[in-house]
């Protein structure tokens, strides 16, 4: 198998596994309180807190908003982010490389 498809079917199965643990292992997440929510409660300043302003958003509260069930709503909450990540991640890696790939055809900046 050449390298670039090897590189692929490496990439191929990451994103898979990202995809698997981000829709089916947030299902087993914890819906205890994190830490910071856990000192506000035993310390008693958690009823000064405030929405953040994104609080309405489509995926507040790692949830997308308006399904009935919270284990699916969590996971797709958990695919929509991993990819969204992967597409800026890649989008910006090819602009990285594209502008690279220009200067190394052009050293000397002149533009012809």
């Amino acid at each position: 198998m050449s390298a670039p498809r090897r590189a692929r079917g490496l990439l191929l199965t990451g994103l898979l596994v990202a995809l698997l643990v981000a829709g089916v292992g947030s299902w087993y997440a914890s819906s205890s309180p994190d830490g910071l929510e856990r000192t506000a409660q035993r310390t008693g300043f958690a009823a000064t807190a405030r929405d953040s302003a994104t609080a309405d958003s489509p995926l507040a509260d790692y949830s997308v908003a308006g399904l009935g069930s919270d284990r699916i709503s969590g996971g797709l909450a958990g695919v929509i982010g991993v990819t969204v990540t992967l597409v800026l991640a890649g989008g910006l890696t090819m602009l990285v490389r594209r502008r690279d790939r220009d200067r190394d055809r052009d050293p000397a900046g002149s533009g012809d």
